[in-house]
């Protein structure tokens, strides 16, 4: 009953929210298409922007990977997460989470491949890909494409949130599929 309820609900949720947003406007009297040609010529601007600020942050990732720097870091944490019932085929994806989601989805796919998606392995990359963000990503690219300098405590905000999601996915995955 459940199940058939939450499928009914993932199918027509994004159907019935864009049938919803024109007629709520609609009815607001607000011009919607005017509206939504505005805010596409501002985000066709705003992607614009960020374009410098993304070609650095992916050249930085690839510096990362390739120096070796990742699989050093995954080497030394390995003893740690080990403890707390994180495989270490999982640390690289947990390293590379708040950099670049992209990178992450091509490691997560490997991993998915080589152990299978319902593995243990498969099962907790997912839920980590659901519950970490790309937070570096994220101030890099548009607190740098809006000018914001100071974003101090944006990072360890952002890495503390990224922690406690692998925390609690490592947690729940050995609590639900081990």
């Amino acid at each position: 009953m459940l199940h058939t309820l939450l499928s009914l609900v993932s199918k027509w949720a994004i159907p019935v929210l864009l049938l919803t947003v024109p007629i709520y406007g609609h009815m607001k009297k607000v011009p919607v298409y005017e509206a939504f040609v505005e805010g596409a010529e501002e985000g066709f601007t705003t992607a614009v922007k960020i374009i410098p600020f993304l070609v650095g942050m992916m050249v930085a990732i690839s510096v990362f990977r390739a120096s070796g720097a990742m699989d050093y870091l995954s080497m030394i944490l390995d003893p740690i997460t080990s403890r707390i019932g994180a495989p270490s085929e999982v640390l690289p994806l947990a390293i590379m989470r708040p950099m670049s989601g992209s990178a992450v989805l091509g490691m997560a796919t490997e991993l998915m491949r080589v152990y299978g998606p319902d593995s243990f392995i498969g099962r907790l990359a997912s839920v980590m890909q659901g519950t970490t963000d790309t937070t570096f990503f994220i101030l890099t690219v548009y607190f740098g494409s809006v000018g914001i300098k100071k974003y101090r405590y944006a990072i360890v905000t952002g890495l503390t949130a990224d922690i406690t999601g692998f925390l609690a996915s490592v947690y729940i995955c050995n609590l639900l599929f081990r």
